[in-house]
């Protein structure tokens, strides 16, 4: 029912007397009341980027969208824009819900944990209900269910180098065969868990999905294992650092779905689905007009200007080229950062801009993303599952 994902009220997750108990700080952020750190930021951001531990972050804010039935994959494929045709049972893979015009109304992670035609979709918390809105119209159309399962369930996510085997410890089981991109379902001493390896910091992470009434005892033998509880402040950093966009604050419905720089969410084999043919011409064309991009400022002294919403300018002043979208302080790189959508002839590394904001005039550099490569990303170079 599309009351479920549209009510207005500020929401508490299921978790929320634990993490009070934790000592956390609680923010408004997109309806829920989220955990913004529990007393050390930095040390939580230490406890994932650092490398000789993991954090865990309650994503439970986030949408978890079920989709199921005998059609749904010839659904599904006319509305994502990646191939679900080449989703194997015990896996998972990016894909984006765009409009008529290719524009992004929502990234997803799309899950099929067993061999049955059911599907899970985790999305971004502002996009839980276009996700949802997209999914329900078909659902009368065939063997094609839909159901918002986030309020009955919980999501965490235990990121940093000791992921897995974090995860391993607590649920007494072995993970050493979970390896990127894949899912798997696990009757634990804690009950069933949907487990994906995957990433939100670009450091090795596990996502486990499980019933609400079980997150609590789930956080608690986490945290036994060794997992550090990590907030909204900590988890900013990480995410801008690994380059990674949010709905809402790098990109939106204004944005081409490929302007998000998630390549992988996108198959341009499959065929015809909404918005295919808009962004199958920019891919053929050879590039976006734009793209998300990292910034880097020339000096302590040039920081002044680097807020969001600030305009991104040509070193002349004589042309508007981009906007920054987020912009925080990186502990591993000693200085301000900022995530940016730039147009296309000023993308190279290395480019020099002016930052113009209400602060004043800054200058920067253009860089390439991720700004800070994490284990994950060093698994690339080593040959490892993507």
């Amino acid at each position: 029912m599309t009351n479920t994902v549209e009510q207005a009220a500020t929401r508490k997750l299921s978790l929320d007397e634990t993490h009070r108990r934790a000592g956390a700080v609680l923010v408004e952020r997109d309806g829920y009341l989220l955990p913004a750190a529990y007393g050390d930021a930095a040390a939580e951001y230490e406890a994932v980027r650092g490398g000789a531990g993991a954090g865990i972050v309650d994503l439970s804010a986030r949408g978890r969208i079920e989709v199921s039935g005998k059609d749904a994959v010839q659904f599904l494929n006319g509305l994502v824009t990646n191939d679900v045709k080449t989703l194997a049972a015990g896996s998972w893979m990016h894909c984006a819900f765009p409009n008529p015009q290719g524009r992004l109304l929502a990234f997803a992670r799309a899950w099929r944990a067993t061999a049955e035609d059911t599907f899970l979709f985790d999305t971004e918390t502002p996009t839980r209900a276009a996700v949802f809105k997209n999914l329900e119209r078909f659902s009368l159309a065939g063997d094609f269910k839909v159901g918002d399962t986030t309020d009955r369930s919980a999501q965490l996510s235990v990121q940093g180098a000791r992921a897995a085997s974090i995860v391993g410890s607590a649920l007494g089981t072995d993970l050493s065969s979970l390896t990127r991109g894949r899912v798997v379902v696990v009757d634990s001493q804690l009950g069933v868990i949907t487990i994906a390896r995957a990433t939100h910091t670009g450091e090795d992470g596990v996502d486990l999905v499980t019933g609400a009434d079980g997150a609590a005892d789930l956080w608690e033998a986490l945290v036994a294992a060794g997992a550090r509880p990590v907030g909204q402040d900590a988890l900013e950093v990480l995410r801008v650092e690994a380059g990674v966009a949010r709905y809402g604050a790098d990109v939106d419905a204004t944005n081409v779905v490929l302007e998000a720089g998630l390549d992988e969410a996108v198959s341009y084999t499959k065929g015809c689905y909404v918005g295919q043919e808009i962004i199958a011409r920019i891919h053929w064309r050879g590039h976006v007009a734009k793209r998300l991009s990292g910034l880097l400022p020339e000096d302590d002294d040039s920081v002044a200007a680097l807020t969001p919403e600030a305009k991104i300018k040509t070193t002349d002043a004589s042309r508007e080229i981009g906007r920054v979208s987020s912009v925080v302080f990186s502990p591993r790189l000693r200085k301000q950062i900022a995530l940016a959508v730039v147009k296309y002839d000023f993308l190279a590394p290395g480019t020099e801009v002016l930052i113009e904001g209400e602060r004043g005039q800054s200058r920067a550099r253009v860089a390439g993303l991720p700004l800070v490569r994490g284990s994950w990303y060093a698994q690339d170079s080593a040959g490892a599952e993507s």
